[in-house]
C-alpha cells in the first residue's frame, strides 16, 4: 500500500528534505505530489554548461542534487511526484525502478484519454515521450524521471508537463538533451485540471504499489502553502455551494475545502460537560499571575484563550510567549492578536529566566507568536530564552513550540543549536483543511520542520486540533506522517471557536472518539499521545516529555 499526499507548492529544499526524513525514518511507501516555484536542479553527473547564467535574473533556483541524470527544470503547472518507496538492496533496483515509474505516469496518461500509441518510451533516454513511435515525428518528452536509490528506500522521482510555461524550458539543454523538444499535456491537446491528472497518478500508483493507503480525499483536498488551493471536492461528487456574500474569510476558506457552515455548530451552541474545565483560583493560580505582572510576561495560556489555564496554573505551570504579543499572521482558529508588531524586547529573555527560577519549575515551556517581519522569524529570542533560562535554572528542562520560521533552515539552527530538551511545531490540522486554517503556513512545510528538527536529534512533538471537519481517517493519515518523519510525542483536542470571526466548530469529537485515536497513535509508534476534549499543545507537557525521555535519535 502506498500512501499518497497532494501537498500543493512547496519550495525544493523543502520537498527534498521531506523525501529524505521519510527514506531513513519511515518503512511506509509514500508518494508526494506537488509543484514546485521555478528552480533548475543539477543531477549528480549534470554538465553545468547545461545551465544559462541568467537563472537568479530570471527569477529561478539552481540547486545541485543527489538523484541521477542532467538537468531538469521545476515551475508551476508542472506536477511533480516523490516515490518514497522500498524496492530492495539488489542489483538493478535503481533501472527497474525508473521503468515502474515510468510505467505509472503512461498508465495515467491513458487514463486521461491520451492514445496509448502517442506516448511511450525512448530507448536510451528516461521519461516518457509524446510521438517517440511515430515514424517521421520529433519526439518531445512530457514526463523527466531521475530517481536515487540508497539502502533500498528512493528519493527523486518524475515531473509530468500538466500546462508549465515551457519558456522556462529556455534556460536549459533539458536533460542534457539538445536535439529534443520539451512538450506538455496542453500544448499536445490533451489539458485536464490539475486535480484530475493527480487523481489519474494516485490510482495508476495504487496499481503499482499495492493500492492506496488512507481515505481518497486524503489525497485531493486543498493543501500547501502558496499554491492556489485544489478545487473542492475533487475526486468525489460532492456538491459545495459557493460562498455567500459576508461571511468571514476564514469561513469561506473553510467551505472552500469541503466543510459545509451551514451544517456546523453555532457559536452560541452549548458546550458539551465534557468540553468545561473547572475554574480553579486558588493561591497557586494568583501567586502565578502576580509574578508574571510584575515581570511583564505574557502568556499564551491567556492570550489564546486555554480553557486549562485554571488547572495549569494553580498547578505552577504556564507556557511563556516571547516575541511580544502581537502575531503577524491571521489564522482561522487562533486568538492572538494580529496588529502590527513591536520590536522585539531584548530584556524578554532574562524575565523569563527569573520567572521560571522564581517559580521553580522543571519543565518550562516557552512559545511565541509568528514574527515574519523579522529577518530570522524570531528564532534568535528563542535561543536567547533558552541560554537564559539554562544559566539560571540549570536542571530546568526547556520545551519550545515553534513557528515555521517560513521554513528557513538558518533560522531553525538558531534553535537547534540551542538544543531545547524537546522541540515542538504544532501540525495544527489534516491536509484538506490546511488552508482554511493556517493559509499562511503549509502542511508540507511544518512536517519539514519536524523533520529538520528529528534529523538534528531533538525529541520532537506536534498537536492536531479536531473539529473542523476533519475525518477519523485523515487525523489517522496526520499522525502516520508525524510519526514517519520522526515525531515521538503527539497532542490532539477539541477546537473551540474564539468568535464568530473565527473558523466554526464542525462537530464535537466525544472522549471514546479520542481515547480510540490515541490507542491508535500509540500502535504506529509515538512514546506518548495526549488525546482529549481539552488537550491543548502543552498540556501535561512535562509528563509527556518524561514518557519520551531518552527517544530521541542522536545527531
Amino acid at each position: 500500500m502506498i500512501r499518497a499526499r497532494w501537498l500543493g507548492r512547496v519550495p525544493y529544499r523543502e520537498a527534498w528534505d521531506l523525501q529524505r526524513a521519510l527514506a531513513r525514518r519511515s518503512d511506509d511507501d509514500y508518494l508526494l505530489l506537488l509543484e514546485h516555484p521555478p528552480v533548475v536542479t543539477l543531477g549528480a553527473h549534470a554538465d553545468p554548461s547545461h545551465v544559462r547564467s541568467d537563472l537568479a535574473d530570471a527569477g529561478i533556483e539552481r540547486v545541485e542534487v543527489d538523484r541521477g541524470g542532467d538537468v531538469t527544470v521545476h515551475a508551476p503547472g508542472q506536477l511533480v511526484g516523490y516515490p518514497v518507496v522500498s524496492v530492495g538492496t539488489g542489483p538493478h533496483q535503481g533501472a527497474a525502478h525508473v521503468r515502474r515509474v515510468e510505467q505509472v505516469v503512461l498508465d495515467a496518461l491513458v487514463s486521461l484519454g491520451v492514445p496509448s500509441e502517442r506516448v511511450g518510451r525512448l530507448e536510451g533516454y528516461p521519461g516518457v515521450w509524446f510521438d517517440a513511435a511515430t515514424p517521421g515525428a520529433v519526439p518531445r518528452k512530457v514526463c523527466a524521471v531521475g530517481v536515487r536509490v540508497s539502502h533500498g528506500r528512493t528519493t527523486h522521482g518524475f515531473a509530468l508537463n500538466v500546462d508549465p510555461d515551457l519558456s522556462v524550458f529556455d534556460h536549459v539543454v533539458p536533460c542534457g538533451i539538445a536535439d529534443l523538444g520539451v512538450t506538455s499535456l496542453v500544448a499536445e491537446g490533451f489539458g485536464r485540471p490539475l486535480p484530475e491528472v493527480v487523481d489519474a497518478l494516485v490510482r495508476a500508483a495504487g496499481a503499482h504499489w499495492g493500492g492506496v493507503a488512507d481515505d481518497a480525499r486524503i489525497v485531493t483536498g486543498p493543501a500547501g502553502g502558496a499554491a492556489p488551493p485544489t478545487p473542492p471536492g475533487a475526486g468525489d461528487d460532492r456538491a459545495v455551494r459557493p460562498p455567500r456574500a459576508g461571511q468571514p474569510i476564514a469561513v469561506r476558506r473553510l467551505q472552500h475545502a469541503g466543510v459545509d457552515p451551514d451544517a456546523t455548530l453555532p457559536v452560541a451552541v452549548r458546550k458539551p460537560d465534557w468540553l468545561r474545565a473547572p475554574a480553579t483560583m486558588g493561591d497557586g493560580f494568583l501567586g502565578l499571575r502576580r509574578s508574571l505582572r510584575e515581570l511583564a510576561l505574557v502568556t499564551v495560556c491567556e492570550e489564546a484563550g486555554c480553557p486549562n489555564i485554571s488547572e495549569c496554573w494553580s498547578d505552577g505551570t504556564a507556557t511563556f510567549m516571547i516575541n511580544g504579543d502581537r502575531c503577524t499572521r491571521a489564522c482561522g482558529f487562533c486568538k492572538v492578536d494580529t496588529r502590527r508588531p513591536l520590536p522585539l524586547d531584548p530584556g524578554e529573555p532574562e524575565r523569563v529566566a527569573e520567572a521560571v527560577a522564581r517559580m521553580g519549575l522543571a519543565h518550562a515551556v516557552v512559545t511565541c507568536v509568528a514574527r515574519d517581519d523579522l529577518a530570522d522569524g524570531g528564532a534568535g529570542a528563542f535561543a536567547a530564552t533558552i541560554a537564559a533560562v539554562r544559566h539560571r535554572s540549570p536542571a530546568t528542562r526547556v520545551e519550545v513550540l515553534v513557528s515555521d520560521f517560513r521554513g528557513d533552515p538558518d533560522a531553525l539552527a538558531l534553535v537547534v543549536e540551542a538544543r531545547p530538551d524537546v522541540f515542538n511545531h504544532n501540525l495544527e490540522t489534516v491536509a484538506r483543511l490546511q488552508q482554511a486554517a493556517r493559509p499562511q503556513a503549509g502542511y508540507a512545510r511544518s512536517l519539514t520542520v519536524l523533520a529538520r528538527a528529528a534529523d538534528a536529534g531533538l525529541s520532537t512533538k506536534s498537536g492536531l486540533m479536531v473539529g473542523l471537519g476533519e475525518t477519523e481517517d485523515e487525523v489517522m493519515a496526520a499522525l502516520a506522517d508525524l510519526r514517519a518523519v520522526g515525531v515521538e510525542v503527539v497532542t490532539i483536542g477539541q477546537y473551540l471557536r474564539p468568535s464568530s470571526r473565527h473558523l466554526p466548530v464542525a462537530r464535537w469529537w466525544a472522549p471514546a472518539e479520542l481515547a480510540r485515536v490515541a490507542e491508535a497513535g500509540a500502535s504506529l509508534g509515538f512514546a506518548h499521545v495526549q488525546a482529549t476534549p481539552l488537550t491543548r499543545s502543552s498540556y501535561h507537557a512535562r509528563q509527556a516529555a518524561d514518557a519520551a525521555a531518552g527517544t530521541a535519535v542522536p545527531a
